[in-house]
């Protein structure tokens, strides 16, 4: 254990617990500190493995250990299965000893489920209409439940990426009063620019814009703006992107139409002959970032490059996200899931994935161990297809 530090995972061979602990320096392999034990009526109890012959420290094991639990999708599992394996691990830590309880959930989980059918069911940025309310009536607060539960398991702070609610985020700041961690990437997409641009296989683009599909993801295209403008002020021929808000109007319950906003600062006019960059937290159906990169072509856009955290490989987003307006497509393992080829389908062929263990594991470092973290190093990796053709150039800037 490494300064009463242990990194675990609430599946087996969780390929992203694993990469966690490997950059915050574990030498123990996961599977040698935690068993997961399933009984023969199907139910769950994991174990910390413990000395079979010390007898006088029974129960206190984990005295005085910060316990990190990543948490994250798998194919073999469902949300509702990893939602109450996560409570009974967090539960086994704290029944064990351990001082501290830390839940890294990259997608954190029914964060959909934001509000309920009352006044007092979820706080939102804008008043909610009588139908707003019908949506929910009937149904749980689950949002409130799960932290409510993760609280009563044991678990003392969440750290999650991009979460778009502020309902869910408030709510859990207050159950964890203040150690929950909504991670922005910004930074990471800004850095991501800077040195790839617009993602040419042939050449390096400053020249671009970037563009927020509906009001929803204008804030955070914004932030990306404002990053790469403060990482690039040092540089003399640094990109100074501008940005372009679209508006939706949803006709249907998967039809919308996409328009520029009034208020938008720069116009749809200004993309012809430019790359764009467009940014949404995540993709569910794919329908309004199609219809967006649609428009932005037949608006003169040269390039356009679709950047999103949370991919969601359903066939709706495979299919939908394979037209030819949008030339390339970045996002994260906040869903590991996206790294498997077969979830990606053709889409490998336009499709980068930044992997963000490390920025993970550099966050934990400086905000629970009192680390200096991993200042100065690239805290991604980026996987990508053979077919894709950046393939070999990607290759090269990381070997």
């Amino acid at each position: 254990m490494m300064d009463n530090v242990l990194v675990v995972g609430v599946v087996s061979d969780e390929p992203f617990a694993i990469d966690v602990a490997h950059h915050l320096g574990q030498q123990a392999d996961i599977a040698d500190v935690l068993a997961l034990k399933l009984f023969a009526n199907s139910e769950y109890c994991p174990r910390f493995i413990r000395d079979e012959g010390d007898l006088d420290h029974i129960g206190v094991g984990l005295c005085g250990c910060t316990v990190i639990i990543v948490s994250t999708c798998c194919l073999n599992h469902t949300r509702n299965a990893l939602a109450m394996k996560t409570c009974l691990l967090a539960r086994a830590a704290k029944d064990n000893g351990a001082e501290h309880v830390i839940l890294v959930q990259p997608d954190l989980f029914y964060s959909a489920q934001d509000r309920g059918p009352r006044p007092d069911h979820g706080k939102t940025l804008h008043p909610r209409s009588p139908e707003d309310y019908k949506k929910f009536d009937g149904q749980p607060w689950s949002a409130q439940l799960y932290a409510q539960l993760l609280k009563t398991s044991g678990v003392d702070g969440v750290i999650t990426v991009h979460n778009h609610s502020v309902s869910v985020q408030r709510l859990f700041a207050e159950q964890f009063e203040g150690r929950f961690h909504n991670l922005s990437p910004a930074d990471l997409f800004a850095h991501y620019l800077l040195i790839h641009g617009a993602g040419r296989p042939d050449s390096f683009s400053t020249n671009f814009i970037i563009c927020a599909p509906d009001r929803g993801a204008a804030p955070f295209a914004d932030e990306v703006r404002r990053a790469i403008e403060r990482a690039s002020a040092k540089l003399l021929l640094g990109p100074r992107p501008s940005l372009l808000l679209m508006d939706k109007v949803r006709s249907g319950e998967r039809k919308v139409t996409i328009d520029a906003s009034s208020a938008s600062p720069t116009r749809l006019s200004d993309v012809a002959g430019k790359d764009v960059v467009v940014f949404d937290d995540m993709v569910r159906t794919g329908n309004t970032v199609a219809n967006c990169c649609q428009l932005l072509k037949e608006a003169g856009a040269t390039r356009v490059v679709f950047v999103v955290t949370h991919f969601y490989s359903s066939e709706e987003v495979k299919e939908n996200l394979n037209h030819d307006a949008i030339d390339e497509i970045v996002t994260t393992n906040t869903l590991p899931t996206v790294l498997n080829r077969d979830m990606q389908g053709r889409l490998r062929r336009k499709m980068l994935v930044l992997k963000i263990e490390k920025w993970i594991a550099d966050f934990i470092q400086r905000q629970f161990l009192g680390r200096t973290g991993l200042a100065g190093q690239q805290l991604y990796a980026i996987d990508v297809s053979s077919k894709n053709p950046r393939w070999m150039s990607i290759q090269n800037q990381q070997s």
